[in-house]
C-alpha cells in the first residue's frame, strides 16, 4: 500500500472535530415501564439537550419531550435519573428551572413542583397517589438540603419530608406491596463510594412513616442500588469485601446475605422472576453481561465482552442494556434468553477502520511495586505514515473522577488524535474505579502524588517500549484530570506540555468554592483542610508554577460550578508573569463539561492548534491558531 509520508500529527484525516460534535447523541437512564423501554438522549443537534425518547417496535426512537428544553436534573451538580414513566403520565426535571413537569396524552407539559427545589429518582407510590423523590432544597441560605420526599398528586403543591437528617440521599426502589421503599443514605466527608448506609422506610396504611430501618452493616462499606424483587427480598451491591457485588436481605434486621461470590465489581443489575438476575460487571477493565442464579449464586457469561455496559433494564421476555466496544459507541442492546442483538445505535460519526485505532490494554510498574493501568491507541491512518527513525507523540489522558475509570469504548475524540499520528495512553491511575475497593483507596489521601507518578511511569514504560517520542508528550484532562494535569506539570519533568479543561489549580480556594457534593471530598482525598492546610498548599499546582516550563492551555466554562473559573485564571496570570506559553479560552454558557457542540469544536481544534505550535508540525486543514501570551506577545 502506498502511504504519504509526513509528520507525525500533521496527517490529514477525516475524523474533524465537527464530524464528532455536530452529530454525536449519547443515550443513557434506561427505564422499562408497560414493558415498553424508555430513555434519555443528548441530541447535538438541539446543542447538547437531553430528550426523552420511547423505542418502538421496530426499534426506532420516538420523541416524547420537546428539543426546546432539556430533561436534566443538577441534584447533586451531576444529576441523577431525571424522568419518571407512570402508565400514559410522564414527569420530567426541565434543565433551566429545575421544576418537576407533568405531561398526560392529549395535555400541555404542567409544573407540579416550585422553584428553588430539585428533583432526581422519583418513583411512583400507587397506593398513596403520590410520587417519592430525591428532593434538594436552595431555599435556604448555606448548604442545600437533600431529603427523601412525598409529592403528592392528589393536592397540589403539598409535599412531604419522608426521611431528613443525612447529608446525601439517593436511588428510592419501592417494595412490591407498596408498604416500604428501601433507599441509599450518606454524609460529608464520605462520598457514595466511600461510605454509605442502606434504609428502608416503613409504611403505614395511610402512606405515614412508620419506621425508618438501617441494614445491618459493619465498617466502611458502599451500597448502592437498592431493588426489590416481586417476592419482596431486597437486593443491592456491596463491597463489603473489597468488590462491588450483589448482596440480599429478606428481613430487615438480617445480616445481608452475599449472592454471587467473585472479584469482579457489578455496574447495574436486574431481578429476573425471582429466580436469577442480569448483571453487567467489570473485570480488569473490560465488562460482561452475565446470568446470575440467585439461589446458587453461579453466574455465566453471556456473549462476548464490552467496553463497557451498565443500565440494565427488565422487561417481560427481554431484558435492555446500554453497551459499548472500541469499534462502537454506547446503543441500546436487547437480551433474549442467551443471546443478545444492538438495536438502537445513536447519532454519531462513523469511522473508517483504516482510520480506527484499536486500544491495547496495558499494565505497568509504578509506586512501590505497585501496578497501573490503561490503554495505548497508537496512530492509525491508511493514508499516511511518518518519517523514517521517528516515532510518534503522545497524549496522556486523564479521566475525571478522580475517582472515575477509562474504558476501550469507542472515543472519536482520542481517534481525532491518532488518526492525525499521535499516539494516546488512557490511563486509569490508581485510586481509579473497576479494579476492587482496595485500588479505589490508594488514592487517598494521596491525590496529586499517584496519580501524577502514575500518568509519568507510563509514559516511561511506554518509552521504554519503544513506542514513543519521550520528547514529544502532552498530557490532557478535564476537571479532577485537569488537577493532574497542571500538577504533573508542576511536579514532574515528563510532560512537554498541557491541556486543562477546567482543572484545579489551587486546592485551599476549592475546599471553600465548590459544591455540595464535593465540598468535603477533599477530607479524603487530602485531609480535613484548614488542619492540613499546609499539605493542600504543598500540592496545589499555583503555588509551584516557578516550576512549570511547558506550554499549557487553558479551556473553562463560564457557567461551572463545579470548578469555579478562578481555578483556571489564576494559574494563567501566574504563568503570563513569568514567561511561559499560555492561552486561556473561556466559554459562555458552559458548566462543568462542556455541551454545545460549537464549544466543543473549538476547544478540540485549539488543541491541535496548541500542540502544533509546541511540537513543531503545521496541522492538516483550516484550522484556526489559538493565540499563545508569551512575553514577546503581551508585551
Amino acid at each position: 500500500m502506498n502511504y504519504t509520508t509526513a509528520a507525525y500529527g500533521a496527517w490529514q484525516s477525516p475524523i474533524t472535530a465537527a464530524s464528532i460534535f455536530e452529530a454525536s447523541d449519547n443515550v443513557s437512564y434506561l427505564t422499562v415501564e408497560n414493558d415498553q423501554l424508555y430513555f434519555v438522549e443528548s441530541k447535538a443537534s438541539a446543542n447538547g439537550k437531553n430528550v426523552l425518547f420511547k423505542l418502538s417496535p421496530q426499534n426506532t426512537a420516538i420523541k416524547l419531550t420537546s428539543t426546546e428544553v432539556s430533561v436534566r436534573t443538577r441534584v447533586h451538580e451531576y444529576g441523577g435519573r431525571p424522568y419518571l414513566v407512570d402508565g400514559d403520565t410522564i414527569y420530567y426535571s426541565q434543565f433551566t428551572n429545575q421544576k418537576i413537569y407533568r405531561v398526560s396524552q392529549n395535555s400541555a407539559a404542567e409544573a407540579i413542583t416550585s422553584e428553588k427545589l430539585r428533583y432526581m429518582d422519583c418513583i411512583a407510590d400507587h397506593k398513596n397517589n403520590r410520587l417519592i423523590c430525591v428532593r434538594e432544597d436552595h431555599r435556604g441560605i448555606g448548604e442545600p438540603i437533600n431529603t427523601l420526599v412525598a409529592i403528592s398528586l392528589s393536592y397540589s403543591n403539598q409535599e412531604s419530608i419522608l426521611f431528613e437528617g443525612t447529608d446525601f440521599v439517593s436511588d428510592p426502589h419501592l417494595s412490591p406491596d407498596g408498604n416500604s421503599v428501601a433507599f441509599i443514605t450518606w454524609s460529608h466527608p464520605n462520598m457514595p463510594w466511600d461510605d454509605t448506609q442502606l434504609r428502608v422506610i416503613n409504611f403505614d396504611e395511610d402512606g405515614s412513616v412508620v419506621a425508618v430501618v438501617e441494614i445491618p452493616q459493619s465498617g466502611n462499606v458502599s451500597i448502592k442500588q437498592p431493588n426489590y424483587a416481586q417476592d419482596g427480598t431486597l437486593y443491592f451491591i456491596a463491597d463489603f469485601e473489597n468488590w462491588w457485588t450483589l448482596y440480599s436481605v429478606e428481613a430487615q434486621s438480617e445480616k445481608p446475605q452475599k449472592v454471587l461470590d467473585q472479584e469482579i465489581e457489578i455496574n447495574s443489575y436486574g431481578i429476573v422472576d425471582n429466580s436469577f438476575a442480569i448483571i453487567a460487571y467489570t473485570k480488569e477493565g473490560i465488562d460482561y453481561i452475565a446470568r446470575v442464579n440467585l439461589t446458587t449464586g453461579e453466574m455465566n457469561n453471556i456473549g462476548e465482552a464490552f467496553s463497557s455496559a451498565d443500565s440494565i433494564s427488565v422487561a417481560n421476555d427481554r431484558v435492555y442494556f446500554r453497551a459499548s466496544t472500541p469499534h462502537s459507541g454506547n446503543a441500546i442492546y436487547q437480551l433474549t434468553d442467551n443471546s443478545y442483538e444492538k438495536i438502537y445505535q445513536p447519532s454519531g460519526p462513523v469511522i473508517d477502520e483504516g482510520f480506527l485505532s484499536v486500544p491495547q490494554p496495558i499494565e505497568f510498574p509504578t509506586g512501590s511495586n505497585e501496578i497501573a493501568y490503561g490503554f495505548y491507541y497508537p496512530p492509525q491512518n491508511s493514508d499516511f505514515t511518518g518519517a523514517k527513525d521517528t516515532l510518534p507523540p503522545l497524549i496522556v489522558k486523564v479521566h475525571g473522577g478522580p475517582v472515575g475509570a477509562t474504558d476501550s469504548s469507542l472515543n472519536p475524540g482520542i481517534q481525532f488524535w491518532t488518526s492525525r499520528g499521535f499516539a494516546v495512553f488512557d490511563v486509569n491511575h490508581r485510586g481509579s474505579t473497576g479494579y476492587g475497593r482496595a485500588f479505589r483507596k490508594k488514592l487517598y489521601p494521596n491525590w496529586g502524588v499517584v496519580d501524577v507518578e502514575d500518568a509519568s511511569n507510563g509514559v516511561k514504560w511506554l518509552a521504554s517500549e519503544g513506542l514513543i517520542d519521550a520528547d514529544k508528550v502532552a498530557i490532557r484532562g478535564g476537571s479532577a484530570g485537569g488537577y493532574t494535569t497542571l500538577a504533573a506539570l508542576a511536579f514532574q519533568n515528563v510532560f512537554k506540555a498541557g491541556t486543562s479543561y477546567y482543572g484545579i489549580s489551587d486546592l485551599g480556594v476549592l475546599a471553600g468554592d465548590t459544591h455540595k457534593f464535593e465540598s468535603r471530598y477533599l477530607d479524603q482525598l487530602i485531609g480535613p483542610y484548614p488542619e492540613m492546610k499546609s499539605v493542600y498548599e504543598q500540592r496545589s499546582p499555583i503555588n509551584s508554577v516557578q516550576n512549570i516550563t511547558a506550554p499549557l492551555l487553558l479551556l473553562q466554562g463560564l457557567d461551572d460550578k463545579v470548578v469555579p473559573p478562578n481555578q483556571s485564571e489564576l494559574i494563567f496570570n501566574a504563568l503570563k508573569e513569568n514567561c511561559i506559553a499560555t492561552a486561556f479560552i473561556t466559554f459562555e454558557g458552559e458548566g462543568h463539561g462542556f455541551r454545545q457542540p460549537a464549544n466543543n469544536i473549538k476547544a478540540l481544534n485549539s488543541e491541535l492548534s496548541f500542540y502544533g505550535q509546541v511540537f513543531g508540525f503545521v496541522p492538516a486543514g483550516n484550522i484556526e491558531a489559538v493565540q499563545l501570551i508569551t512575553c514577546e506577545s503581551s508585551k
